[in-house]
């Protein structure tokens, strides 16, 4: 359970941070490529392998790293811009719901069934993500509508891709050395980005920057190694951690939304909230 306690307390810290970087001033677009270079450089760090470099590029994943790599930078983004538009509790459900997307391509990929509970679990999810993101009973702003959703897809692809390519072409042994070039590759696309930026626009390399990557990046590789080392409980399923995992996120950053934030939650964001966690429970145990 320590392990399980320990990926809630980092996945929800990355919500905060976003939130922080608006009010330090931090650019959200040099932190995460700096946060993507440091979890990089801490997964070839923990990683206990030995790999030649000329091989890597023959592995059958290797592509689907650059692939995993531009969608980590555009999601992350959208993200930050999440927590601090709507708000840290938005940005959790947002993502935490996408899973409802892994579950429908396992039905078509993997030809995996859906009972009713868990179609219904869908259609809560959905609803979940719409409930949480409005803040007013009488004006509904449609940029406030559109960040939600597009994190909720762009994580439900996340998802959707490291499922398949685990399923198909990663060997176990591989899992560390494949998650340090998924980040490596989003900070090399980040950086081009920059390079790309800094033709038409100077550039905003700083210290602050730099520091908030730091900040960002540790959490951030730990939420999933720590998951990884929840996974291995022998007393709790797969189902179960990542339910608990998923329910607790929710709750733990919207509770340190309010409490370090004062961000207001109506009764419709409380019932958006509750039709999250009843949408997991569901898609995950039925």
């Amino acid at each position: 359970m320590t392990y399980l306690v320990l990926s809630i307390l980092f996945s929800s810290v990355i919500f905060v941070v976003f939130k922080l970087f608006q009010r330090y001033g931090v650019e959200t677009l040099y932190a995460i490529i700096t946060n993507y270079v440091v979890a990089c450089a801490i997964g070839f760090y923990f990683y206990e392998g030995s790999v030649p470099l000329s091989s890597v590029p023959k592995k059958p994943w290797f592509w689907g790293t650059f692939m995993l790599g531009a969608l980590f930078i555009l999601v992350f983004n959208l993200m930050a811009a999440t927590a601090q538009k709507v708000g840290v509790s938005v940005a959790s459900v947002a993502t935490k719901m996408s899973l409802v997307i892994p579950v429908v391509f396992g039905v078509f990929a993997y030809q995996e069934t859906l009972g009713p509970l868990k179609i219904l679990g869908i259609i809560l999810a959905l609803g979940a993500v719409y409930f949480a993101s409005v803040k007013s009973s009488t004006s509904i702003n449609g940029n406030t509508l559109l960040l939600p959703i597009l994190v909720f897809i762009g994580s439900g692809l996340i998802d959707t891709s490291l499922k398949y390519l685990q399923e198909v072409y990663i060997a176990e042994k591989e899992y560390a050395l494949f998650s340090a070039l998924v980040f490596g590759s989003a900070g090399a696309i980040g950086l081009l980005l920059i390079l790309l930026r800094g033709i038409r626009t100077s550039l905003s390399i700083n210290l602050k920057n730099m520091v908030g990557g730091v900040v960002l990046g540790i959490p951030n590789y730990f939420s999933i190694y720590f998951l990884l080392k929840a996974l291995q409980n022998d007393t709790l399923n797969s189902a179960s951690v990542f339910t608990i995992n998923n329910v607790a996120i929710v709750m733990v950053s919207t509770c340190l939304g309010i409490v370090l934030f004062k961000e207001s939650v109506s009764p419709k964001n409380w019932g958006g909230i509750v039709l999250a966690v009843i949408s997991i429970i569901l898609v995950a145990f039925f």
